[in-house]
């Protein structure tokens, strides 16, 4: 038990000391392509702790869901992170059918966010509410199909199994690999309300999607929701890695982890390539981009079925 304790323990201190330093990497990468120095990579450490400090203010017409919404996001954060194995680290939590309750957790840390928007009784934050849950409909489909063919190519439904290396053909270019990161990869940007999905940096009314959701949330509960948000990216992008990885792994733990921490900072700078060469997409083009990303993975789970 107490070894036990001590993984889990060690696994919650790498995803959470390293998160905000993802988001950083993301932000410097982008202040780089705009000509600016920008902030530091450590910034978003220090915001969080400003955050810390501050005192929540809560609006007359809010009941118990605003408050708890933001403590359900971090959580299930929280509990989500046990499932998935990075680099050397393994995944302290892990059984049959365990991508069933990462999945259901996300969702439900979804649902909090938007019941706590629609909360507030603002119109523009009930606006926000109905993006997300449209987009997340689609996007849930493509992380589905996604798992979907992984389970097939694994013969596996716990998530350790299905991004490690059990799966049952080389990469090497696989195409059926090569649809399921390109998809999971769509699937990254939209369910962590990037570019071109939606704009983190933006508070245009008309645009905004997640943090025209979090606009009443302050002080600490405002600061469990960013550490939240960058959690969940850096978990999408430590299972996205995990799949890249697979044959250059050597069996040296030294040289894994160096490599998998490599292939966190690319995806790093490749998001904020992608942020930086290229606008939103109009809202009403969102949905195509998700079901681009359907298509992918559901193209990969007919080959496989195909091959047999």
């Amino acid at each position: 038990m107490l070894i036990g304790i001590f993984l889990i323990l060690i696994h919650w201190l790498f995803v959470f000391l390293l998160a905000p330093l993802f988001v950083g990497l993301v932000v410097k990468v982008k202040a780089f392509f705009a000509g600016k120095k920008g902030p530091s990579v450590f910034q978003p450490y220090f915001d969080l702790v400003k955050l810390s400090r501050k005192q929540c203010i809560y609006s007359q017409t809010t009941s118990w869901v605003f408050r708890a919404a933001p403590v359900v996001a971090l959580a299930s954060v929280f509990v989500v992170s046990l499932e998935i194995p990075l680099g050397i680290l393994k995944a302290p939590l892990q059984f049959s059918g365990d991508i069933l309750l990462l999945a259901y957790l996300l969702a439900l840390s979804r649902f909090f966010m938007i019941a706590s928007a629609l909360d507030t009784g603002l119109s523009l934050e009930g606006a926000g509410a109905s993006r997300e849950a449209f987009f997340s409909c689609l996007s849930e489909l493509a992380l589905f199909m996604n798992f979907i063919t992984l389970a097939c190519l694994t013969q596996s439904i716990s998530l350790s199994e299905m991004i490690g290396v059990n799966i049952l053909i080389p990469w090497n270019l696989d195409p059926v690999l090569l649809l399921v990161v390109a998809s999971f990869f769509i699937v990254l940007l939209a369910e962590n309300c990037r570019i071109p999905v939606d704009d983190p940096d933006t508070h245009l009314e008309l645009t905004m999607i997640h943090e025209v959701m979090i606009l009443d949330h302050s002080g600490v509960d405002l600061a469990y929701m960013h550490y939240a948000s960058a959690v969940k990216l850096f978990l999408f992008s430590g299972i996205l890695v995990m799949i890249l990885i697979i044959p250059f792994q050597t069996g040296n733990p030294v040289k894994d982890m160096l490599i998998f921490l490599t292939g966190m900072l690319g995806l790093a700078v490749l998001v904020g390539v992608i942020e930086s060469s290229m606008a939103r997409l109009r809202l009403n083009r969102v949905r195509n981009l998700l079901l681009i990303a359907f298509a992918l993975a559901f193209f990969g789970f007919v080959i496989t079925i195909w091959r047999g």
